[in-house]
């Protein structure tokens, strides 16, 4: 019998073996908690403080989450956008383990106002300070489409939604300050952009704004992640950095972000929409805050 060199003989086991600590490392990394990640801060935002994982069919969680639908003084909102936002199951509604929040072409009266479209606007019944939010998503497309996935200070002063509702709001806007995790205008395909907005920079002059483009936003869900400290504020996509605010003079005009904010989900529909727009959905997966 012709022996075989030892490093023939070895080569089995040490086949086995790498075979063994591959499976074992990939697995040790699915079974990690989600609640365990470390933002790309170095900071760890480890609990797991509120969620939506959007199961269930048909209506949204109205423990949750509130339909603001009251329009602004004059009839239209802000901007001149053109579209009703309505609590109808139409316009947001659970499938198959999504959020479909859904922009449409149809004429809707509502609070004596007709407009040509309709869409959803949702306000979360939770508000905190400071975390990490991540929410996956696909966005709708089309030219004139405007969604968005953004923050408020529930202490903003605005007729119609949830935290003014209970008593909060005494802020009149940019004052109180803005988040904006992600805007998405249809005109500009798969550009995503994030912003905050104070009584330093607001509105369609605001200066404190970054972005990326990124691939197939709307045919591909993508994680849009906000992280949220003492001292900053930092945007990305997929793990991908684009923005990060941090004045080096915080007072009340540069950093209003020190109190509780709350998430807003909406599509809203410019002047300019294509004429032959039907609708589309803004798809969410998850949408999950960590402190």
């Amino acid at each position: 019998m012709i022996k075989q060199p030892i490093a023939y003989s070895l080569l089995p086991v040490l086949v086995i073996l790498f075979s063994y600590l591959t499976f074992d490392k990939a697995s040790t990394a699915q079974e990690k908690p989600l609640s365990n990640r470390v933002s790309i801060q170095g900071v760890q935002f480890n609990t797991l403080v509120w969620a939506d994982e959007f199961e269930g069919k048909g209506t949204i969680d109205s423990g949750k989450w509130f339909h603001q639908t009251q329009l602004p003084p004059g009839g239209s909102w802000w901007g001149g956008l053109i579209q009703h936002y309505t609590d109808r199951e139409e316009n947001a509604y659970l499938k198959d383990g999504y959020l479909n929040l859904v922009a449409k072409k149809e004429l809707f009266n509502d609070q004596g106002e007709t407009k040509q479209f309709t869409s959803a606007r949702l306000n979360s019944k939770f508000a905190f300070t400071y975390g990490r939010v991540e929410i996956k998503a696909k966005l709708p497309e089309g030219v004139g489409t405007w969604p968005a996935i953004w923050m408020l200070n529930k202490n903003i002063n605005e007729d119609g939604a949830y935290w003014d509702n209970q008593g909060f709001g005494t802020v009149n806007w940019p004052i109180c300050g803005e988040i904006d995790i992600l805007e998405h205008w249809g005109k500009n395909q798969d550009y995503v952009s994030s912003a905050v907005h104070n009584a330093s920079s607001y509105g369609y002059k605001v200066k404190n704004v970054g972005g990326q483009k990124i691939e197939n936003a709307s045919n591909e869900f993508h994680i849009y992640t906000l992280e949220w400290t003492e001292e900053k504020l930092t945007f990305s996509v997929d793990g991908v950095e684009h923005f990060q605010y941090a004045p080096s003079n915080k007072n009340s005009e540069t950093w209003p972000y020190d109190s509780d904010y709350y998430v807003i989900l909406n599509i809203a529909i410019e002047p300019d929409i294509d004429s032959v727009f039907v609708e589309s959905p803004m798809v969410v997966d998850y949408i999950r805050i960590y402190q």
